[in-house]
Order: C-alpha cells, then sequence, then structure tokens
C-alpha cells in the first residue's frame, strides 16, 4: 500500500485543500497520515476524517519584531526533529504540504529522510513558509499564472487549488427551500469572510433597500456580525456560518460577492460563478488578496473593487454590471485550464510515490 503524509495548518486555508484530496487519495489506496501542530485547527479539522494526526512543535517566523521571535526558532528545530522521527516511523512515499509554517519542519524533514515532497502555494507570491520550504520540494503547485515566474521553473505547476468535490453538486431547490426565497428574483451570495468580514458587510448593508428591488440576498457575514435590526427583511437572509448547505446555496446563487482569499475564490472558479471581489486591504494583510484579485480580473473571471473605491453608487452599478454581463465570467473561467486541480495535483503525488 502506498502511503502519503499531508501537512498544513494555522489556519483553515491551509487544511481544507488537503481535505478536497482525501476521496481520490482513498480511492487509489493510499494509506494517509497527517502532521500539523499539537493543537492547531488542522487537528481539530482532520480528526473528522478518521485520520491518524501527528503533532509536532511549532512556531511562526515573522518579518517583523516580536519578542516571540527569539522563542520560536527553536521551536521549529524541535518540531524539525520531532518530524524526521515520525517520518522515519511511518515511512511514507510521499509528502504534500499545503503551507503554513507548522509545514516547514516537516518538509525540510521529509528532504533529510529522501521522502519526495510536493507543495503548494495559494496566493500570487510565495509566503514566508513557502519561501523556506520550496528549496526541499519535487513539484511546487499554485493557483495563478503569475506566480510561476516566483517559483524554480523545474519545480513550478499551474494546478490551481483542490476544492472539496460536495460544493459541485449542490441542489439550488433545497436551497430554496431552506432560505424561503421566492424564485422571482435573481440571487446574490455574499460572502464576508471570517477576516475583516466588517468593511464587506457594511458595504453591502448600505445598499440593500435598492439592491432589495432586483435581488434577493443571502448574506455569510461571520461570527458574531449579525444585524438583529434586518431580521424579517424581506428577500434578505443571513447567517452567521454555513456548513452542510453551503454547495445548495453555491447552486442557487447567480452571483456572487466575496473577499479574495485564494481557496474562495478558487472554489468560484470551479463552480464557474460571476463573481464580484472586494480583496483584504493592504493595510490589514500582506497584500496577496489584492493580488489574487487582480490576477482573476485579468484573467476575465471577476469584478474587483477594492475597499477604498467602494461607495453605494459604484457598488451597486458594479453589481448590475456583473449580473448583466454574467455569461462571459462563466465561460472564461469554464475555458481556464486551473479547474482540473485535483486531478493535477494527485497526478503529481503518483509520480512521485511511483519513484
Amino acid at each position: 500500500m502506498k502511503r502519503i503524509l499531508l501537512t498544513g495548518g494555522g489556519t483553515a486555508g491551509h487544511v481544507t485543500p488537503n481535505i478536497a484530496l482525501l476521496p481520490r487519495l482513498r480511492e487509489l489506496g493510499y494509506d494517509i497520515s497527517y502532521m500539523g501542530s499539537y493543537d492547531g485547527i488542522e487537528k481539530k479539522l482532520i480528526t473528522e476524517f478518521q485520520i491518524p494526526y501527528y503533532g509536532i512543535s511549532s512556531g511562526k517566523l515573522r518579518r517583523y519584531f516580536d519578542p516571540k521571535n527569539f522563542s520560536d526558532p527553536f521551536k521549529v528545530l524541535k518540531g524539525y526533529g520531532e518530524a524526521v522521527r515520525i517520518i522515519r516511523k511511518l515511512k511514507p512515499d510521499v509528502v504534500f504540504s499545503k503551507g503554513g509554517f507548522v509545514s516547514v519542519p516537516v518538509v525540510l524533514a521529509a528532504k533529510r529522510c529522501k521522502v519526495p515532497c510536493i507543495i503548494h502555494e495559494s496566493d500570487m507570491t510565495p509566503g514566508l513558509a513557502n519561501k523556506l520550504a520550496i528549496p526541499a520540494a519535487s513539484k511546487v503547485c499554485c493557483n495563478f499564472p503569475e506566480t510561476l515566474q516566483y517559483l524554480p521553473k523545474d519545480k513550478a505547476v499551474l494546478s490551481g487549488s483542490p476544492i472539496r468535490q460536495e460544493l459541485l453538486h449542490g441542489d439550488a431547490l433545497a436551497a430554496r427551500k431552506f432560505t424561503g426565497l421566492t424564485d422571482d428574483k435573481p440571487v446574490i451570495l455574499v460572502m464576508g469572510g471570517s477576516l475583516g468580514a466588517a468593511a464587506v458587510n457594511e458595504a453591502v448593508r448600505k445598499i440593500l433597500p435598492t439592491l432589495l428591488k432586483d435581488f434577493h440576498v443571502i448574506h455569510l457575514c461571520g461570527k458574531g456580525k449579525l444585524d438583529a435590526s434586518l431580521s424579517g427583511l424581506s428577500g434578505y437572509v443571513q447567517y452567521e456560518y454555513i456548513n452542510e448547505e453551503l454547495k445548495d446555496l453555491f447552486a442557487l446563487a447567480d452571483i456572487v460577492i466575496s473577499r479574495a482569499g485564494a481557496n474562495s475564490i478558487c472554489e468560484l472558479l470551479a463552480l464557474h460563478k460571476p463573481n464580484l471581489l472586494i480583496p483584504l486591504s493592504a493595510a490589514a494583510s500582506r497584500g496577496d488578496q489584492i493580488l489574487n484579485a487582480r490576477s482573476f480580473e485579468k484573467q476575465g473571471f471577476s469584478l474587483v473593487l477594492e475597499e477604498e473605491a467602494i461607495s453605494n453608487e459604484v457598488l451597486l452599478q458594479t453589481i448590475h454590471r456583473l449580473y448583466d454581463e454574467r455569461a462571459s465570467f462563466s465561460e472564461a473561467m469554464k475555458a481556464s485550464r486551473q479547474t482540473d486541480s485535483i486531478d493535477t495535483i494527485v497526478g503529481l503525488i503518483e509520480e512521485a510515490a511511483s519513484r
């Protein structure tokens, strides 16, 4: 039986693409294990799938001053030693890393143990963790054509990001029943995102009186961000968080308003959903969402509005333009070669494991 060790953590975005690979890896008969931090979000997410989980010490390497910069390198060294011992015990044929700082000691340990490692970079430019891991990798997968210039030519593969296949099988009728929305208007799905959701939520809520004249709105606004004053508003439903029903909401939506996190926009690409991206501002991030959004805009997949450019009038005009031109965005996404990501990545895994 072939063995694979998956790694990645720190945020859900460093875990869910690994989860998306599980069904195909199981079909192919892989014995699957996962390595992450002792108590990170990855542990909670992965153990739900009955996969053996191995925790290691993890530290964050920062570009800015923080007192933890003096102690975290020792945590990384400890994690590296733990990863070497676990890899020697498990004897995986291949390692797949989705990134995050916990993955760095795992990838370096895989190289030490002469196990081929494939890593995936979600954003336009590699983050610090993957920059440290790339020299030890056999192949580096990425989401954007522009990312290829930052990667070694003999390692770079434009793959797109693995998404959960169940998202492709939503039921619009089930979503209509769940939300209680009628079928007399097109539907906008608004995804505020867990980080920085307030700006998107506020922008959409300001224009609701006008927006609801032409659209129904499903609003995923984030934990603790419901607006009780809008409850019962005809044509508008809001939820803090959706899990099982998300695939159905996607199926019902005619257009989507979203942040520009790499995994989220790759889901929109795979679903061919016309979308308006409002990226997290550079002031609140390293600017990766802005780069992600502009790449999708350039490829004809999305319209983009940066937070600083939003006004009620501009947002309404952009939403109407997106809806009016929705067919052209869908066609551009259908023509993309970044939608077969699971096939591409599993093909690389199979090739590495067979060596």
